[in-house]
């Protein structure tokens, strides 16, 4: 059986001609609202049938998040936040663009109490900040919660992705991360990250310690690398015929968003029936979050392809790390919580593996009826486990010392 890790993945297989429709241009740019409407006038002259082909444009995808954010009661702010062309004394711009013009991260804040502590979130792969969306209510009730999309994907700008290795790839991610924060004048916060984003967030802690109070890691990717797992059926799924077809697409780059590309204007269909089957489980979306999640995470993938790309560069085929933070548990220096639900598919004994290397107080927490997207599966004991995990930054009547007892510690 194929692991659930390429389970995804290895449908692509099946309907490997559809990328060829994909191989144009896309009808997205990474630009403001205002540039947006010169380079669109001269993309509609340039591919007229390439905008028909894949309805979706940067306002696109902010108009469709607005409309999934109205299923939040918590006043919020969206702003665009200027990031530069480039991280200070690099002699490349993000990176490598052809373009020398600022870049910018869509980004959310959400009305919250006074005093209240910080809490930054960031996404996962080919996720953006509104899969969020049923947990920004509870939290601002105890947190100030600002949540971005990074650099390459969601409403944030989407320039050129030329990285050529890990290192440049990593850079890509925690620098424009640590621009936005300047910009933002942000330190002293609790820093969220989930699956990829979790990798980024524990990469960006790495570098920059000083102004991360606590590390939530939720379902992170890239703890262990091919050589810890040291997994037999990968060697042999590698040696079939699927296998060697699924290898040479993840070294190619092909991602699952240029499936969502090439099937043009059936794009939608396709990831409404996704949507339908992944979120069913656990406290299952209703119709309304059903159909404004499903438009939103389709525009968020039909733009163009950025951030994507770093898939390669960062994961070896089966998801695993090319520079694994198992790694560098030993030079950690901020307090650590690792969230998953009982059916994540990251393997929480690779937290259990690195905090015997940590010198920093660390937990490990599991929350029953969720998966990877357990913010969205279980959005109640989420809150709870999050709540537990930051409980000395809240007055005492809001803390408890013992994780909830429908909770697991690991």
């Amino acid at each position: 059986m194929t692991p659930p890790r390429l389970r995804c993945f290895s449908s692509l297989s099946r309907i490997m001609a559809e990328e060829l429709r994909s191989s144009a241009p896309t009808a997205s740019c990474g630009k403001t609202s205002a540039s947006c409407t010169s380079y669109w006038a001269k993309t509609r002259a340039l591919w007229p049938s390439v905008l028909r082909w894949i309805p979706t444009s940067t306002d696109h995808i902010i108009a469709a998040e607005k409309r999934l954010l109205s299923i939040v009661k918590t006043p919020y702010v969206q702003e665009l936040v200027n990031i530069g062309e480039g991280p200070p004394g690099s002699k490349v711009r993000w990176f490598r663009s052809a373009s020398n013009e600022p870049r910018f991260i869509n980004t959310v804040t959400f009305d919250s109490k006074q005093d209240s502590p910080v809490l930054v979130m960031i996404h996962g792969y080919g996720a953006s900040q509104g899969f969020f969306f049923r947990n920004f209510d509870a939290l601002a009730n105890r947190f100030k919660v600002i949540a971005i999309d990074q650099l390459g994907w969601g409403g944030s700008s989407r320039p050129d992705f030329t990285c050529r290795s890990t290192e440049e790839t990593e850079a890509w991610f925690i620098d424009s991360f640590e621009e936005w924060r300047k910009a933002k004048n942000l330190t002293n916060f609790i820093l969220l990250g989930h699956s990829f984003g979790g990798y980024v967030a524990a990469k960006y802690a790495l570098k920059h310690p000083e102004h991360v109070q606590h590390l939530v890691l939720v379902g992170p990717a890239g703890f262990s690398s091919e050589q810890d797992h040291k997994s037999e059926w990968l060697t042999r799924f590698r040696a079939t015929w699927k296998g060697a077809v699924l290898n040479h697409l993840w070294e190619s780059n092909f991602t699952p968003q240029k499936l969502v590309r090439g099937f043009g204007p059936w794009g939608p269909d396709i990831v409404r029936r996704y949507t339908s089957a992944r979120f069913a489980s656990g406290e299952g979306l209703n119709e309304d979050e059903s159909k404004l999640l499903t438009d939103y995470i389709y525009h968020t993938l039909a733009a163009k392809a950025s951030g994507e790309l770093c898939l390669k560069y960062i994961f070896s085929f089966g998801a695993f790390a090319r520079m694994p933070l198992l790694q560098s548990a030993s030079e950690w220096k901020v307090p650590t919580t690792f969230i998953y639900g009982f059916s994540d598919w990251m393997d929480y004994r690779g937290a259990q593996e690195a905090r015997k290397s940590m010198k920093v107080p660390c937990e490990i927490i599991r929350v029953p009826q969720g998966g990877h997207f357990v913010f969205i599966d279980n959005p109640g004991g989420f809150h709870s486990a999050l709540f537990h995990a930051c409980r000395r930054f809240f007055p005492p009547d809001h803390s408890t010392e013992s994780v909830p007892e429908f909770l697991a510690s690991v």
